[in-house]
């Protein structure tokens, strides 16, 4: 058995008999969540950027907005493209060279958030129907991984679009103005081990983790995307809780998207 593989079995007995008497390891309550930083304007050749820190995890999302064609099959929306960078310098678990299906499943949730919340409109990014309009980039890249990427990463493009401001002027369009958002979707991961439900799964708590579920809900506590992770499962009611739970942290982490300028 290789020596991580040891490792691994025993903090899984360890972080399991201590979710048996009800702790965690870091010694928070089943339902708490690490301390969030958000930081925008970090990048300033971009439209709009922000460094995004749960716990030790920390995201920095970019936007950068350009002049495009639209897809034939919708000639009056602008267009969204959503990327992840995991280098090695953040995890030694991370490798370089092309996306590994980590990172495309990374992108691809906080991509859906987005998308299906409606929160971009992206008929307001057209220009001109079938000719012209604002496409926009979001690009992620890991600095640190201690768990829960899906909530850093989401966190951190909502609060770099949140700050963006769309470049008219480089366009002749007049001056620049603030991107135009909807409601906005916060996504709240939660984690099973044995039993026992953990909001915002740390890394060792990740790694031995039987069943995952991320929520991505807007402000009106309508779920806009959903993504199940491992190979376990969940109880009707387990599922029903956890969506309670990510609605009520998605109330308070939004308020801090709100204040951004």
């Amino acid at each position: 058995m290789a020596e991580e593989e040891t490792i691994t079995l025993i903090k899984r007995d360890f972080i399991r008999n201590l979710a048996k008497k009800g702790r965690r390891v870091d010694g928070r309550a089943f339902g708490d969540m690490r301390p969030i930083t958000i930081e925008t304007g970090v990048v300033s050749s971009a439209e709009g950027s922000a460094r995004v820190k749960i716990g030790k995890s920390d995201v920095l999302a970019g936007i950068k907005m350009a002049m495009g064609t639209p897809f034939p099959d919708t000639p009056d929306k602008g267009v969204m493209t959503t990327n992840a960078e995991m280098v090695p310098m953040a995890s030694p678990t991370f490798e370089s060279g092309p996306p590994s299906q980590t990172s495309i499943e990374f992108a691809r949730v906080v991509d859906r958030g987005i998308r299906e919340s409606g929160c971009l409109p992206l008929e307001s990014l057209c220009v001109k129907p079938a000719e012209k309009v604002w496409v926009i980039f979001i690009d992620m890249h890991v600095l640190d991984y201690d768990g829960n990427l899906f909530d850093t990463g989401s966190l951190a493009a909502m609060s770099a679009l949140k700050s963006t401001k769309v470049p008219a002027k480089s366009q002749d369009m007049g001056e620049d103005f603030p991107l135009t958002l909807g409601n906005l979707p916060i996504s709240v991961t939660t984690v099973k081990i044995g039993d026992t439900l953990m909001v915002d799964p740390g890394l060792d708590e990740e790694r031995v983790a039987d069943a995952r579920l991320t929520d991505s809900s807007d402000e009106n506590h309508i779920v806009r995307a959903m993504q199940k992770g491992l190979m376990g499962s969940f109880k009707p009611q387990e599922v029903l809780d956890i969506v309670e739970g990510a609605m009520a942290h998605g109330d308070e982490i939004r308020k801090k998207v709100m204040a951004i300028k």
